[in-house]
């Protein structure tokens, strides 16, 4: 027997592959924190992203700017043992590529690395273009991210629509179309107006998947959490396909009184001695 583990039989999805979708069947895109919800997901989603959300969603920060690396490899690691079909990227969390090429060339490679993931994805700025540049030259896949930046929350004084005036609408299509000329294999597009999402598709020869950001785009990403419905609010552009802060809420009522009635564990559930 070899020493080597032996590769899986299922063939995961690549980026020429992603960037082969631009107009066809719409990408489906979800975030994933953990194995056990990596597994459920996989046999369903195009692509499965590590996002940064998880400071918010897993660890109740107020927003990403207090994500880590450690806790993106944490995450991403979780992930790559739940998911064997889907192509997984790593969001690079704030901080860890802004400083120049080198640094995000450095850090983008650990993430790699350490967690197995296919790509990485950057939030726009003025100078992410020669970053992803600088990445994509050395092997290294790109998603970009156009429109809302979360990791700008502090700028932009909240989480605020983006490209509402005729001068943001045209950064944020530059942007987009800097990403595509930079080596990105795909963009996020997140809280946009639909015409403007629409306007970006048509623009851009690679898939954007849009986040608040109409059906136009060549793909759809949530926050998993949110469509379950395990938040009291969401963003206007989240569907709730199912309510499991409720259903969750049940079952722990359920379990508590039980325990208390001392009706859990019955015999059944109880070991007995031989």
């Amino acid at each position: 027997m070899s020493s080597q583990t032996a590769p899986s039989r299922t063939k995961r999805v690549t980026a020429p592959e992603i960037q082969a979708r631009k107009g066809q069947t719409p990408l489906v895109v979800l975030t994933a924190y953990t194995t056990p919800m990596a597994r459920i997901m996989d046999p369903h989603c195009d692509i499965l992203l590590v996002g940064d959300s998880l400071g918010m969603v897993i660890h109740g920060l107020p927003n990403t700017i207090g994500v880590t690396m450690e806790m993106m490899i944490l995450h991403g690691q979780a992930v790559m043992r739940g998911a064997e079909k889907a192509f997984v990227v790593i969001d690079m969390p704030f901080g860890s590529y802004e400083a120049g090429v080198e640094q995000a060339f450095a850090n983008a490679v650990r993430l790699l690395k350490e967690t197995g993931a296919q790509a990485v994805k950057l939030e726009s700025g003025p100078t992410v273009a020669d970053t992803i540049r600088y990445l994509t030259a050395r092997g290294i896949a790109v998603m970009g991210h156009v429109g809302l930046r979360p990791q700008a929350v502090n700028v932009d004084g909240g989480f605020k629509a983006k490209g509402r005036t005729e001068a943001e609408r045209q950064k944020v299509i530059k942007e987009a179309q800097d990403s595509e000329a930079a080596g990105a294999f795909s963009i996020v597009v997140e809280g946009v107006a639909a015409d403007l999402a629409g306007e970006i598709t048509r623009l851009v020869r690679i898939p954007t998947i849009g986040i608040g950001a109409s059906a136009d785009c060549d793909g759809q990403v949530l926050v998993t959490d949110d469509m379950l419905g395990l938040f009291d609010w969401t963003p206007k552009f989240v569907r709730h396909y199912a309510d499991l802060r409720t259903e969750i809420g049940t079952a722990v009522e359920s379990y508590a009184k039980d325990v208390r009635a001392r009706s859990f564990p019955a015999p059944e559930e109880t070991y007995f001695a031989k």
